[in-house]
């Protein structure tokens, strides 16, 4: 349980991972302001969290005035954060290098800037305590730390928010703000068991087959579970990362071998 109510932002909220954080951290106690497309996924989300205190609003991340009008409904309501979990929209899988200059202009916009914008918002309304400070976890994913073939872009885009994590904790440390950054590695939500059991059938086997090949490479064999993100996140809320910033902590059963 937290020491005091804390208010932290989760956008992405209705996704495989977010709910799970979202379910993680009010069962914790923390008060949670949810943010994602969908009206209706947000309502029932809310409404199945333990806890009290909890509000929603709406936003997309690759939309300039859905972007703003959250900022101004952030002030408006004058909601106080002590943390944000800002989870990117993901850039498709690709085995294609060098994408069109409108391909990546789409990307930066919605995978980059639209997010970092709602991060600026989010920042804004930040006052840390001398004590507890605030928190920014940053999703990211594995190609932020070793390159994938298949994620083309995503080694990128990945990248892009590892530098800017390092840039926001030098320049957010003297006000008491910690930026750090979880990248995931292959995470049973529910696309990505579908992808599995895609591949699967595409094969001829089951899907336990298919999922104990994929993690051969991995040296816990297997892949993570939401579940298990989702304890990670609020150990980086919590006074664990308390004298921890500007890190990219991998979340991949081992599977980055890079030092």
């Amino acid at each position: 349980m937290t020491d005091v109510a804390r208010t932290i932002l989760v956008t992405g909220a209705t996704g495989g991972i977010g709910t799970a954080v979202c379910h993680q951290l009010a069962a914790s106690g923390y008060s949670l302001v949810l943010a994602a497309r969908d009206e209706t996924k947000l309502k029932t989300l809310s409404n199945e969290l333990t806890g009290v205190g909890h509000v929603w609003l709406q936003l997309d991340m690759t939309n300039d005035q859905s972007i703003r009008q959250f900022g101004e409904e952030l002030a408006a309501r004058r909601i106080t954060l002590d943390g944000v979990v800002l989870m990117p929209p993901q850039a498709h899988s690709t085995n294609d290098p060098m994408p069109g200059a409108d391909a990546w202009r789409a990307l930066f916009q919605n995978c980059f800037i639209g997010p970092l914008e709602v991060l600026k918002a989010a920042i804004d309304r930040m006052n840390p305590e001398p004590v507890n400070g605030a928190k920014i976890v940053i999703i990211s994913g594995i190609s932020s730390a070793q390159v994938l073939g298949h994620y083309a872009t995503s080694n990128v885009l990945r990248c892009a928010w590892i530098g800017e994590a390092k840039t926001l904790a030098f320049a957010l440390g003297a006000r008491g703000i910690h930026v750090n950054t979880l990248s995931l590695g292959g995470t049973l939500s529910p696309w990505y068991r579908e992808g599995i059991e895609k591949r699967a059938d595409a094969a001829g086997i089951t899907f336990d087959q298919r999922l104990a090949e994929e993690t051969a490479n991995v040296p816990l064999g297997k892949y993570g579970e939401p579940a298990e993100v989702a304890v990670a996140v609020e150990g980086l809320l919590s006074h664990f990362s308390d004298h921890m910033t500007g890190l990219n902590i991998m979340h991949d059963g081992g599977f980055t071998r890079s030092y």
